[in-house]
């Protein structure tokens, strides 16, 4: 298993920024895939973005191109979501996510092995 936990959500209005944090505990992030994805009330989980463990190529969702940056501190075994100029459509649950062991780039939910519980972004206008 790779326990991980999300931390940083929180209230805010719109045009603020936030930055999440996703730590894993026991195993590494090492040669995994990490990703947040959200889940706003009565939608479906979303890919927000993505960056890899071998050349930390990063990919994000249209709607957030521009405005959110995915970073990882391998030494603190830790995924940051910088979030800048934020609107009330972001409002959602974030979660992140790890992939088995050598996969490729996904948006895919499915091919996440390993999830957080979640933490709440609230944007208010």
């Amino acid at each position: 298993q790779v326990p991980l936990v999300e931390s940083g959500g929180g209230l805010v209005q719109a045009g603020a920024s936030l930055r999440l944090a996703c730590t894993a505990s026991g195993p590494t992030f090492n040669n995994r895939v990490t990703a947040w994805f959200r889940q706003a009330p009565g939608k479906e989980r979303e890919f927000v973005s993505s960056i890899t463990w071998s050349d930390s190529f990063t990919s994000y969702a249209n709607s957030v191109e521009g405005r959110f940056t995915i970073s990882r501190d391998n030494a603190k075994n830790t995924l940051y979501l910088q979030m800048n100029s934020l609107k009330p459509e972001d409002t959602a649950v974030y979660y992140c996510a790890a992939s088995r062991m050598w996969m490729s780039s996904s948006r895919l939910g499915g091919d996440y092995d390993y999830w957080g519980q979640g933490t709440q972004v609230t944007v208010s206008s």
